[in-house]
């Protein structure tokens, strides 16, 4: 989860500046879910630390657009799934500059992913470290697949409450701090065909709040098997954080009472592409954005620090090497 930005708000004080507000996409109706599993859910089956951070982005997305209108995502699956949760996430509604995070990053997942199927409509899209974030009832063209992936003890979770509700749609549980979480996943790969005509469609992977709890050296390898593996055209899509949060998450209002610890973050965003030959860093964009100049301003005065964004969105690509 996103760092804390420099002035921590809670909701009952000052208002954050507000950016000019993006033209927001047409949704389509949330799917019909099963019956609730019971109430207090989370409560009766704990997760570990990192599993847990889940109930920050559902709390955003659930209530956030009432404080931050000008961002709001307009999740129609998200508070529905708070209340049968039975989760008290006051205190995550109350760190401000997280819920604001949150939502920006919501909208430039989905604009980015939007853009991605009107060129690809029947591509795959994947969520690695889904959690019970529901990114298809924005992205289904009526002809693309999408892939709901994480951790077996977060997909126990999730199954009862958010099943695949469509043929191109399904569940899976995956570990990807184990290589070889590519093929486990039935992923489309470069070498689909045998080279022959047509290619293999890109494939777009979403990786969200998941990547700056791994090691340094997981990440790299995540990032390397993505190269490797993706036909070409496919993108990545993720959220980094400045090497300087390594190791300063319990200072964090939302993700240091999970006892989560931010393991991984950025030097110099060109390290991302650096990491294999097929990568390519196509777009970045820092949180700064959302604070008006100040934020701009901050960040650009801490930028030979920072050495990239406090917290940020990337999107990586990957080509055909030769």
């Amino acid at each position: 989860m996103p760092l804390q930005p420099p002035t921590t708000q809670s909701r009952h004080r000052g208002r954050t500046p507000a950016p000019a507000v993006a033209a927001a996409a047409s949704r389509k109706a949330a799917p019909r879910r099963a019956a609730a599993p019971g109430p207090l859910l989370v409560q009766q089956a704990p997760l570990p630390p990192v599993p847990s951070t889940l109930l920050i982005p559902l709390a955003a997305r659930a209530r956030g657009d009432h404080y931050f209108p000008w961002l709001a995502c307009g999740d129609a699956v998200a508070a529905e799934l708070l209340e049968r949760l039975g989760a008290d996430v006051e205190a995550y509604l109350n760190d401000l500059p997280t819920v604001l995070n949150v939502l920006w990053r919501t909208r430039f997942i989905r604009d980015t992913a939007q853009g991605f199927f009107l060129m690809h409509p029947g591509a795959q899209g994947v969520n690695l470290g889904c959690g019970l974030s529901h990114h298809f009832q924005w992205l289904d063209t009526g002809a693309n697949h999408w892939l709901d992936a994480d951790l077996p003890e977060v997909m126990a979770l999730r199954r009862p409450l958010l099943p695949a509700q469509c043929p191109r749609a399904r569940l899976a549980e995956v570990d990807i701090t184990q290589p070889g979480w590519w093929g486990r996943l039935g992923l489309p790969t470069r070498d689909a065909a045998a080279g022959e005509p047509p290619p293999p469609q890109p494939v777009l992977v979403l990786c969200e709040g998941v990547l700056m709890y791994l090691e340094p050296a997981q990440v790299e390898a995540v990032l390397t098997e993505f190269a490797q593996c993706a036909p070409a055209g496919s993108r990545l899509v993720l959220d980094v954080l400045t090497h300087r949060a390594v190791g300063t998450a319990a200072r964090h209002a939302s993700v240091g009472p999970t006892g989560a610890e931010f393991r991984w973050g950025v030097a110099r965003l060109s390290d991302l592409a650096a990491v294999h030959p097929r990568l390519e860093l196509l777009h970045e964009h820092s949180v700064a954005e959302c604070y008006g100049w100040a934020g701009l301003a901050l960040e650009t005065l801490w930028w030979p620090w920072l050495g990239a964004p406090l917290y940020g969105m990337v999107t990586l690509g990957v080509h055909d090497s030769s």
